[in-house]
């Protein structure tokens, strides 16, 4: 049987037939609309960080460079100034600042202290099936609003509450429980306040570090607690950055849990903040004060970032030091 040759026009036919690569009809604009689609689905957020934070902190940096003409007036800005920053830096101010510094270093790193070894429980030893509960516990406080948590505690910690009445009935104390309106009551208070802001992305991060890196560890004869500081800790460290940024920076603006807590001895910088925009209806000296603290922020958050490095650099050497055993 023979078969007919392929004619020369067939066969230009054949070899210059274009894959079907090409003959996909491309989308006009598709990548515009691509584009245009991811911005769409971003507009909320970017709308919302525009509003409630960019144009806030804008004004303020703007006001912090006005003055107050008059005893009526808040503030006027047609003659833009430094004068304010100086007034601003006041000796009470000073001492405030540094003593919310101190409040806010202690308390994150008490909750940092408290959390990763409940976060490290709740990840490693609990069950799925109860983890679901352990965490609506942990966010329990937050179904109550601020104020009153803090107002519990200001119960809690009054000489003749509840803490001093069972501390007087052990043995403990002699007598009332003087805490409240210090700045140890106020340190008590940001610590329970804040706490599961440190919990919950220490959880993530160490669950998210799996199961099977640790059994690996195990099985090239680490213990438990070479382990945890060679392979869980290392991988824990976003959760740790994240968790003491979400602590150590609306801890330094909190003037709710001073005021209630510390009264007039366990005063920080966010109520001379206040005080400045709501009673003396100074709002460059105001935003001056607010200025400041934001920058002060960032550079503790930039040294903290720093020393997180040098942290990894640490952790990074260390991993690379054999097992006793001598197996790495």
């Amino acid at each position: 049987m023979s078969t007919q040759a392929a004619t020369p026009n067939e066969k230009d036919s054949t070899t210059q037939r274009p894959s079907r690569k090409t003959q996909r009809p491309t989308k006009p604009g598709g990548m515009s609309a691509k584009f245009f689609g991811a911005s769409a689905l971003s507009f909320p957020t970017w709308a919302y960080a525009l509003f409630f934070f960019i144009i806030p902190v804008a004004l303020v940096i703007f006001y912090s460079f006005g003055y107050k003409p008059d005893e009526f007036t808040a503030v006027a800005t047609d003659k833009l100034s430094f004068g304010r920053y100086p007034d601003a830096m006041s000796a009470s101010f000073v001492s405030t600042f540094f003593a919310t510094l101190r409040i806010s270093t202690v308390g994150t790193i008490l909750c940092l202290i408290i959390a990763l070894p409940f976060a490290y429980w709740l990840a490693i030893k609990v069950s799925p099936a109860r983890r679901s509960l352990a965490l609506a516990l942990v966010m329990v406080p937050f179904w109550t609003n601020f104020l009153v948590r803090t107002l519990g505690w200001q119960i809690m910690l009054s000489p003749d509450g509840f803490l001093s009445n069972w501390m007087q009935g052990l043995g403990m104390l002699d007598g009332p429980l003087d805490i409240l309106y210090t700045r140890t009551a106020v340190q008590i208070g940001v610590v329970y306040n804040y706490l599961p802001l440190m919990i919950l992305p220490l959880f993530v991060a160490i669950d998210s570090a799996g199961q099977k890196l640790r059994e690996a560890s195990y099985d090239l004869g680490a213990g438990k607690v070479t382990t945890f500081l060679r392979v869980t800790l290392p991988m824990a460290m976003p959760g740790v950055v994240s968790g003491c940024l979400l602590v150590f920076i609306p801890l330094n603006g909190d003037y709710v849990t001073a005021t209630v807590l510390g009264g007039a001895s366990g005063s920080m910088v966010g109520q001379l903040i206040a005080n400045q925009f709501n009673t003396a209806q100074n709002w460059a000296v105001g935003a001056a004060m607010a200025v400041i603290l934001i920058l002060a922020t960032l550079v503790v958050v930039g040294v903290g970032f720093g020393l997180l490095k040098l942290g990894q650099a640490i952790a990074a050497k260390l991993g690379s030091v054999p097992l006793k055993d001598g197996r790495a």
